[in-house]
């Protein structure tokens, strides 16, 4: 098992290479200037605030929004998927009146350039049994490519996660 050491190395070296291609892609440092890094930061909190919201609620409205009809994600041992993949088993566990389900957010770390973002995060995630016999809790560190949408609205590109090792 890595030391923290070595996983502490290896989150700078994901940040390094997530700003790396921030900027292969095109992240026009121009419009950073015509908005604050602060407010732009604020904007992906709120949007990442108001999703985590919406889905402890299980509203399934709108469930998708936060992300982008060309995203990308990875979440170890999984193959590849998109916006389809995640919109429908989104939907699904919802829907699903067996469990419930909560997530927790910690944002450790949001870096903004021109209208693409990377942020730094974990999610907690908690399913319950309905019927009360048992619950399990999963901690999926990860980190998410947000892209600025013409209309303004910042929505998620790309991301990777994993489930923390116990």
């Amino acid at each position: 098992m890595p030391n923290r050491t070595s996983r502490l190395d290896a989150a700078r070296g994901l940040i390094a290479g997530a700003l790396s291609v921030l900027m292969l892609m095109g992240g026009d440092v121009s419009q950073a200037a015509a908005q604050p890094a602060h407010a732009q930061e604020e904007a992906i909190r709120a949007a990442l605030a108001k999703w985590t919201a919406d889905f402890n609620a299980g509203r399934t409205q709108g469930i998708c929004d936060l992300f982008s009809h060309d995203l990308r994600y990875d979440y170890r041992g999984h193959p590849e998927r998109g916006y389809d993949d995640l919109c429908g088993l989104l939907q699904r566990s919802l829907s699903d009146r067996t469990k419930r389900y909560t997530y927790a957010l910690v944002i450790k770390e949001i870096l903004v350039s021109g209208d693409l973002a990377v942020v730094r995060l974990v999610w907690t995630l908690k399913a319950t049994r309905q019927d009360g016999s048992g619950e399990s809790v999963t901690e999926e560190p990860g980190m998410d490519v947000f892209r600025k949408q013409s209309d303004g609205v910042w929505k998620i590109i790309r991301y990777i996660a994993y489930e923390a090792s116990q």
